[in-house]
């Protein structure tokens, strides 16, 4: 397991889909709504947090398709799923190295973008908080659409349909923990519900992706 996730995070830096990318396509977002919206602070702080959750998502968003897509041009896919390691634990571990190149380091780096957006100060250990906690679930649910559509042509279209509308949740509670932090209210209730999405995610997805993969590989 521990050579599959180096193995992934190798490719995902070599193939240039990794947090450089999800990086610079958040900057572009963040550097764009103020010249959408105009640059009045008091506007800008009291849509940050949505347009930072949106930005954030959108980012993972884009390297999702080459999370099985390499192995499947490459025959690699049939040895994963005839290996010894099941093939949930071979999606978990995938899946992982997703979030590793994709969602901690936007987690990470996120309070320098919400500078652009005149976050207010209480919100900036929330917003790091609460994208800990949802990115992983975002990467997970992607892991899942990313099974479905290996191997189809025009398969990033068709993941971006099947997945948005299953991110819906983590983003309403990943923005709504940011809201609340912004402005000073309790902010513990959204995480605890961010939290057990991304659990469930955990516990459900690494099966469902595993059976779409089988059922694509016959």
């Amino acid at each position: 397991m521990k050579a599959l996730l180096i193995r992934d995070l190798r490719l995902a830096t070599r193939a240039g889909g990794g947090f450089g990318l999800a990086l610079a396509f958040f900057l572009i977002v963040c550097t764009l709504v103020p010249f959408g919206v105009g640059p009045e602070g008091g506007t800008l702080s009291r849509i940050a947090p949505g347009i930072l959750w949106v930005g954030a998502l959108l980012s993972c968003l884009l390297s999702l398709d080459r999370i099985f897509a390499l192995d499947f041009e490459d025959g690699s896919l049939d040895l994963l799923a005839t290996a010894p390691l099941p093939l949930e634990g071979a999606v978990a571990i995938k899946a992982l190295a997703h979030w590793l190149v994709t969602g901690l380091p936007l987690a990470l780096s996120a309070p320098v973008f919400a500078l652009l957006l005149h976050l207010p100060g209480p919100a900036y250990p929330w917003l790091v908080a609460s994208l800990v906690l949802g990115t992983p679930a975002l990467s997970m649910l992607g892991a899942f659409g990313a099974a479905v559509t290996v191997g189809l042509r025009r398969g990033g279209l068709l993941l971006s349909l099947l997945v948005l509308p299953l991110y819906m949740p983590t983003l309403i509670f990943g923005a709504e923990a940011v809201r609340r932090g912004a402005v000073g209210a309790e902010a513990g209730t959204p995480l605890v519900f961010l939290a057990g999405i991304t659990l469930a995610t955990l516990a459900l997805s690494p099966f469902a992706a595993a059976a779409a993969l089988r059922v694509n590989l016959r």
